[in-house]
């Protein structure tokens, strides 16, 4: 029987036949490993001698291997001489197409991904697609390579198929479609390599074809976005050097972009005299310039310089769109410095200063928070209870709702008034940070809260796997892994109601794709579990993933399993393979300098950043740093926030209030992601604990503990 730990993480079990790849090829594979080739290669040889069945298959991913290596010729000659069996001969006739249009034959390319579209499956079929109008057009057949590019870009338009389309329209004779796509590939692709290309061409043509200033701007801006602020600076002295900058509006749109880029580039001199300069123009401009200014001041933590900022800015532009932002930081600000009653004053004219201002439902659960800070807790009530009538789907509902019950007890409320609200909370939000309090609070009150879930989730024990699983079951066994994901989640895309969804995330969950599962759930099965509450529905937002690895790396560095898992499901949402923007990897997103700190101090050799994609390495480090943190912070809500903020930042929250309670503490924590992280983590611990733990409830402590010297700084 085939054993599977999911479609991207497989682990190939021995008894009833193995596969013809060897564990170590496809794990090798699964990491992007330098030994992969060589491992696939040695299996290929293997198999010959043998004169078993997987040869054709092994050859596919000797020659795809081959290929990513730039080892073209080999490639060519692995996947040429390659047969298999029906659902893979797309994806030959794919590689083979993209061996030979690596080795610059056209012509065969183009016959190669003919074939490949023949029988693709959509995800598959988009690729192909592209590529045989690319090969067409390279192999001089532009009237043929036309229409393919046609239906390819309209589909899913990119700065590549654009500038493909455009070559086939010039070649075709349209040069009206030509421009408009290069201009297309120029202005909303700024950053991407074809886009001066594409400017190149423009300008190059018998008749010029210049951007306009709204198109060089335009530019400028997705150059900054992209954190290109010095080609931003080079296309704003473009516009200024043809003249466009004409208008007082212009310079002043102008000056603001080129403040924000030198900013970015450390000149900060230079920037401050162009936000100046910004600030001289129309409103629209001097607003988004002064906001400019005071956002600086605040990620400086220059807070009663960004105040000021602040309030100037929405006295000074009242109707424009960064006041809105810049009226409510200005009360934010009062309640973070503890200027209680300022903050009240400030957001009680809120609505009234900004009407449709998409703040509304924050400002007033800000101003009740300072009247609960002032213990004016009849007033905090009725703004809290007027957020929930007012603004009845907004996210606050739940905290206001349990504040709005908190405010009745602080004022000296019974338990027999008390049990039905705080009961009503957990029965509304029973996934909610809330809905924890709300249960922690009934029992200071001598009440056994209801459970929040009747019943565990539960998986299914069917062994029935959707046929629609078929084809990427099949392209992982083959070791393609990218194009099983690929699959995946092209079936994904299309499942249209919940009965389908539970059937699939069912089957992805036998299969170990955690992440996949928590995805389709997510999207369709939201009100099945935690409106209905049915256990089916709860078990793909709550699985117990990776379990072997996390129950021991938990058990050997003595800390939660719950804990990991609640930390794995905020930072990954069980996807191993996730990344982010900060270089963040895998289920816990350690990113590379903490894994070798964390390397260091296990005595082990640091890993190549790759090697964090891999389960159990990440589960491993990301438990030792979470049992460190527990050491030094001794509470799951301190260790959460320093796991996202880092240490330092803890520190200096408990200095400055960890003398209030946890529910006020963690209100209180200064960066918004923080204050969400740390809320999401504690109520999945807990939900973890009371779906898998023991039968006796674990307690949430609601007082903030002092770190200890012990643990980690990092």
């Amino acid at each position: 029987m085939r054993r599977w730990t999911g479609l991207l993480t497989l682990v190939v079990g021995t008894a009833g036949g193995a596969w013809a790849q060897s564990p170590e090829t496809l794990e090798a594979v699964r990491l992007h490993r330098t030994e992969a080739r060589s491992l696939a290669r040695k299996d290929l040889e293997a198999c010959k001698e043998k004169e078993c069945p997987d040869a054709g298959r092994l050859a596919l991913l000797a020659g795809t291997l081959a290929l990513s290596e730039g080892e073209v010729a080999e490639a060519r000659t692995l996947l040429s001489g390659a047969t298999v069996s029906g659902p893979l001969q797309p994806f030959l006739a794919w590689y083979q197409g993209q061996a030979h249009l690596a080795a610059g034959d056209a012509a065969a390319a183009a016959e190669a991904f003919a074939r490949a579209l023949e029988k693709a499956p959509p995800a598959l079929a988009k690729r192909a697609r592209a590529r045989l109008g690319e090969a067409l057009l390279a192999a001089g057949k532009p009237k043929e390579a036309a229409p393919v590019l046609e239906a390819a870009a309209n589909a899913e338009p990119s700065a590549e198929l654009l500038s493909l389309r455009a070559q086939a329209r010039r070649a075709v004779g349209k040069v009206s479609g030509e421009r408009a796509d290069l201009k297309a590939v120029a202005v909303r692709y700024p950053a991407h390599p074809a886009a001066d290309e594409a400017l190149a061409r423009l300008e190059s043509q018998k008749k010029p074809v210049r951007l306009t200033l709204a198109e060089h701007l335009e530019r400028a801006r997705g150059l900054l976005e992209a954190g290109a602020a010095k080609r931003t600076l080079a296309e704003l002295e473009k516009a200024e050097a043809r003249k466009l900058v004409r208008t007082k509006k212009a310079r002043a749109e102008v000056a603001l972009l080129r403040a924000q880029a030198l900013y970015a580039t450390g000149r900060k001199a230079e920037a401050e005299q162009a936000l100046a300069e910004a600030r001289k123009g129309p409103p629209s401009v001097a607003a988004e310039a002064a906001y400019v200014a005071a956002r600086r001041s605040l990620k400086a933590n220059e807070n009663d310089k960004a105040r000021e900022q602040m309030a100037s800015l929405e006295k000074a532009f009242p109707r424009e769109k960064p006041a809105d932002e810049a009226g409510f930081y200005v009360g934010w600000l009062d309640l973070q410095a503890g200027r209680f009653e300022e903050a009240v004053k400030v957001f009680s004219t809120f609505h009234e200063r900004h009407p449709r201002s998409r703040r509304r439902d924050e400002a007033l659960w800000y101003r009740a928070l300072a009247h609960i800070r002032l213990e004016q807790y009849g007033p905090a009530r009725e703004v809290l209870e007027r957020l929930v009538a007012t603004f009845s789907r907004s996210s606050l509902v739940p905290q206001a709702r349990y504040w709005a019950a908190r405010s009745q007890e602080l004022a000296g409320a019974k338990a027999d008034v008390l049990a039905p609200v705080y009961a009503r909370v957990i029965g509304t939000a029973p996934n909610s940070y809330y809905a924890l309090l709300a249960s922690e609070r009934l029992r200071e009150l001598g009440q056994e809260p209801p459970p929040p879930f009747p019943e565990a989730p539960r998986q299914s024990e069917s062994e029935e796997v959707p046929s629609e699983l078929s084809l990427a079951m099949t392209l992982s066994e083959a070791g393609l892994f990218r194009d099983a994901a690929e699959e995946v989640q092209a079936r994904i895309s299309r499942i249209r109601d919940a009965k389908e969804a539970l059937t699939f995330s069912q089957a992805l969950l036998r299969l170990g794709e955690y992440g996949h599962a928590y995805k389709v759930a997510a999207r369709h099965l939201w009100g099945q579990a935690f409106g209905a509450r049915a256990p089916e529905a709860l078990a793909p937002f709550y699985p117990r993933a990776f379990s072997s690895a996390v129950e021991a790396e938990a058990a050997r560095h003595a800390v939660s399993p719950f804990l990991v898992w609640a930390i794995m499901r905020r930072e990954s949402a069980f996807r191993p393979e996730v990344s982010s923007p900060a270089d963040a990897r895998g289920l816990m997103q350690v990113i590379p300098p903490t894994a070798r700190a964390i390397a260091k101090q296990l005595s082990e050799p640091a890993p190549a950043p790759e090697e964090l994609f891999k389960p159990s390495l990440n589960i491993r480090y990301g438990s030792w740093y979470l049992s460190r943190l527990m050491k030094r912070f001794s509470h799951p809500a301190l260790a959460a926030a320093a796991y996202n903020a880092g240490p330092d930042a803890v520190l200096r929250w408990v200095e400055e209030k960890g003398a209030l309670p946890l529910d006020l503490f963690v209100e209180e924590i200064s960066y918004r992601e923080t204050r969400g992280y740390v809320k999401q983590v504690l109520a999945d611990l807990f939900l973890y604990q009371s779906f898998y733990g023991a039968k006796a409830p674990q307690r949430l402590s609601l007082v903030v503990p002092k770190p200890t010297e012990e643990g980690v700084s990092f």
